[in-house]
């Protein structure tokens, strides 16, 4: 989930210095007593800071230290949460090559979720895409919830489009999820899949994590805990690398440019950095063909039970 941090900090990213990220899992609750885990730990500014999840709802904030109580490393009440068991569920075998991880709610539902890969491009991004979701019906009764895999690169590249993105939330026209989807998003297009992506010698899944996550909180956003490997490729090692830095994979089971339909529950995926035209077109054709009620768009984390 995202929460801005503050237009100011936005505005003055380059001023804002973030040293000692570093990864962390410690159980803890705020000052209402609400049950937290904390992820990372840095400094902002020399004031110290923690990454935090909400167990139970997914939900991300930052705080810092000395306003939070701590618990009790790997409490059995924490091993019990949506999150922890989604964390465990979808980083476990069978190990696919590609696709792995969630790939769709994991509960009956009507609404579908879309998510929309920022890759680094040279091309202009989709903004008439995010135009059309706050367009759609359920706009009149709130932000509407999109979820944005975005990479460090794009963002660097694309700071005028960052800075659009990031007025649509604060207007309260979008409700973005901030998927991290790599720093760099390495692909050699003759490399065959074992060796390609995040799979190509010398890649490091920590660095292209955790340099992507400061990139956004450089940025006033705090990053969710959700993350799409670059061409939905992974293998083992990365799926036990990606559990250790406290992330739940993504995939999708409606990548629109390459035919697969969406069905309710569907995590549909796009691209929207210019290099994916056609995806773009069938989701803005889905958008405007479900009669005057629309298409019903779901947050990310609503795809996830929150009962055993």
């Amino acid at each position: 989930m995202l929460i801005l941090l503050g237009l100011q900090l936005c505005s003055s990213a380059a001023a804002a210095q973030l040293t000692n990220y570093r990864t962390i899992f410690l159980p803890c609750a705020d000052g209402a007593g609400t049950p937290k885990v904390a992820i990372r730990q840095y400094e902002l500014d020399a004031v110290a800071q923690v990454l935090l999840v909400d167990p139970r709802t997914f939900a991300t904030s930052v705080a810092q230290p000395t306003s939070l109580h701590w618990l009790a490393p790997d409490t059995a009440q924490t091993q019990q949460t949506p999150y922890y068991r989604a964390l465990f569920h979808y980083t476990a075998p069978p190990y696919r090559l590609q696709n792995g991880g969630a790939t769709r709610a994991d509960h009956g539902t009507d609404g579908i979720f879309v998510t929309v890969d920022l890759c680094p491009s040279s091309r202009s991004f989709e903004r008439g895409l995010f135009e059309a979701l706050t367009r759609l019906p359920q706009a009149k009764a709130g932000p509407v919830p999109v979820a944005i895999a975005v990479t460090r690169r794009w963002m660097e590249s694309h700071e005028e489009a960052m800075t659009w993105l990031l007025a649509e939330v604060a207007g309260g026209r979008l409700s973005v999820t901030w998927v991290n989807h790599s720093a760099t998003h390495p692909y050699q297009p003759q490399a065959p899949l074992e060796r390609n992506f995040l799979l190509t010698p010398g890649s490091d899944l920590e660095r292209e994590v955790l340099t992507t996550e400061q990139a956004l909180l450089a940025r006033g956003v705090v990053p969710s805990v959700f993350f799409r490997f670059p061409g939905l490729v992974s293998d083992k090692g990365l799926m036990e690398k990606l559990r250790a830095l406290s992330l739940i994979p993504i995939g999708s089971d409606a990548w629109l440019a390459k035919g697969e339909k969406p069905v309710g529950g569907s995590f549909i995926l796009v691209h929207g950095n210019g290099n994916e035209p056609l995806g773009v077109k069938l989701l803005l054709a889905l958008l405007q063909g479900r009669g005057e009620q629309g298409v019903q768009l779901l947050p990310l984390a609503a795809a996830f039970r929150t009962n055993p």
